[in-house]
C-alpha cells in the first residue's frame, strides 16, 4: 500500500500566507518560505502554494518564492494560481517547483492539461477542482476562487482531466473550505473511485479524525491541511502519528 501523504497548503496573497473561510475573510499567517521550511522539518510529504489572487504581479512573486523555496527545502512542492500557459509551467518548474496546479485555466483551456503533460510529464500536472454540492451525489465545478459556476459535473470533469494527462487531482469542497467541519467525504470518494490517479482531499480539516476519514472512507491518497497546522492545533508529526496508530501507512 502506498503511504498516505500530508500536504500543508499555503494560500498566498501579495507574497504572504493567508487563511480564510470559504475563500473569504483572509488573515495573514506568515512568510511562505519560512512556513514551508518549518513544515518540511516537521515531516510534511509535500508543500502546495496557491496564489489565490493570481494577478500577473502575483505570478512574478510566486516565481521568486519558488526559487527561494527550492533552496530552503528538500521535499517536493507545487505552485498554483495564475498559471495559464505552458510557458507559465516552464517558468515555475525551472525555478525548482516539482509540480504546477491549474484550475480555472484547465476549465477554460483543457488542451493546456494535455500540452503541459506532454511537455513536462503527467507527474508535474495537478488539476485543482473546486466544487459545490448541487444535489444528491452531484457536485458542480466552480472556478475563479469559487466565484464562477461552470455547469461541469465534478466527477465527469475529473475523468476528463485524467484522460488529458493530469497526474493528480486536488479536490476542494468550497462548502467545507476553512470551516474545520471535516472534508466532504462523499465527493472525495466519488472522484477517487472514478479515476486512477491520486486524489488530494482539501477543504475542512478540523480534527485528526477528519484526516483519517479522508484517507480511509474518502479514499483520498493525500490530505491537504491548512488552518490545523497554521494555527498550531496539530503538528504534522501529531497527524502522522495518529494516522499510524489507526493503521494508516504514512512516512514518519
Amino acid at each position: 500500500m502506498l503511504a498516505k501523504r500530508i500536504i500543508p497548503c499555503l494560500d498566498m496573497k501579495g507574497g504572504r500566507v493567508v487563511k480564510g473561510i470559504n475563500f473569504v475573510g483572509l488573515s495573514d499567517v506568515g512568510d511562505p518560505v519560512e512556513r514551508a521550511a518549518f513544515y518540511a522539518k516537521e515531516g510534511a510529504d509535500e508543500i502546495t502554494f496557491l496564489d489565490i489572487t493570481a494577478s500577473n504581479e502575483d505570478r512574478d512573486i510566486m516565481v521568486d518564492i519558488a526559487a527561494k523555496t527550492a533552496e530552503a527545502i528538500q521535499i517536493p512542492f507545487a505552485v498554483g494560481g495564475g498559471i495559464r500557459t505552458v510557458e507559465d509551467f516552464r517558468k515555475v518548474l525551472s525555478k525548482g517547483a516539482d509540480k504546477c496546479s491549474i484550475n480555472t485555466a484547465a476549465v477554460k483551456t483543457p488542451q493546456l492539461i494535455k500540452d503541459a503533460s506532454e511537455t513536462f510529464g503527467s507527474q508535474a500536472v495537478i488539476v485543482a477542482i473546486d466544487v459545490i454540492k448541487v444535489g444528491d451525489n452531484k457536485w458542480e465545478v466552480v472556478v475563479k476562487g469559487g466565484t464562477e459556476k461552470t455547469g461541469l459535473d465534478a466527477v465527469e470533469w475529473a475523468k476528463e482531466c485524467e484522460k488529458l494527462g493530469a497526474g493528480e487531482i486536488l479536490l476542494t469542497s468550497m462548502d467545507k473550505d476553512g470551516t474545520k467541519d471535516g472534508y466532504d467525504l462523499e465527493v472525495t470518494r466519488a472522484i477517487a473511485e472514478a479515476v486512477n490517479i491520486p486524489v488530494i482531499a482539501s477543504g475542512g480539516a478540523g480534527t485528526l479524525e477528519d484526516i483519517y476519514l479522508a484517507v480511509t472512507e474518502g479514499k483520498a491518497d493525500a490530505a491537504l491541511v491548512a488552518s490545523m497546522v497554521h494555527y498550531g492545533i496539530h503538528s504534522i508529526k501529531e497527524i502522522k502519528e495518529y494516522l499510524k496508530s489507526r493503521g494508516v501507512e504514512v512516512r514518519l
